[in-house]
């Protein structure tokens, strides 16, 4: 019977970062036809949100493949040659390990709240050192460094915080009340 509970678990877990990697994606297409967006290339979007909760729900390894499905599949209609769904998945990916991480060994809600505080200044740290080595030397190769050191702490760095502040926010109004629909 163990058996067959940890398989119908697995098959459980499969089918939400499924479900949840779609409706990331959706969010993501309608985030970035709105066009909203911060120092011309950060889309204004929520698709991180479904990541999130499902790393609560799950622990973080479900919430980082949420984030790589929903990238892989933005890859298809990219106009970034991929830098920006690099930078979005190392972003997010970074912010969806921590929270789950941390929640998972502390699932009360003064556990979530830390979680998301941690998981948002990681998120802020991984968007400065990726971007400064890895991102902006792909996308702005002849840019000189000091240009991609201010697009970085004046326009990613409160980016990112405001980002990870948002989500945060969102992820503690829904995730209760969606937790018994997951757990079921």
């Amino acid at each position: 019977m163990l058996q067959q509970n940890t398989k119908t678990n697995k098959t459980r877990l499969y089918a939400f970062v499924g479900v949840f990697s779609a409706a990331a994606f959706l969010l993501q297409v309608i985030g970035t036809l709105t066009g909203l967006k911060v120092g011309g290339f950060l889309d204004v979007e929520i698709s991180d949100l479904p990541a999130l909760i499902i790393a609560f729900a799950y622990g973080p390894l479900a919430g980082v493949l949420t984030e790589l499905i929903k990238n892989l599949l933005h890859c298809t209609m990219t106009s970034t040659g991929l830098v920006g769904e690099l930078a979005n998945f190392v972003m997010t990916g970074t912010l969806c390990f921590v929270a789950g991480m941390v929640y998972k060994h502390n699932k009360t809600f003064q556990g979530a709240v830390l979680s998301l505080i941690f998981a948002t200044l990681a998120l802020a740290a991984a968007g400065v050192l990726a971007n400064l080595f890895i991102m902006l030397p792909l996308y702005m190769p002849s840019a000189p460094f000091s240009v991609k050191m201010n697009l970085v702490l004046f326009t990613i760095l409160p980016f990112n915080l405001v980002k990870g502040v948002v989500l945060s926010v969102l992820t503690l109004l829904l995730y209760k009340k969606i937790s018994p629909i997951l757990h079921k």
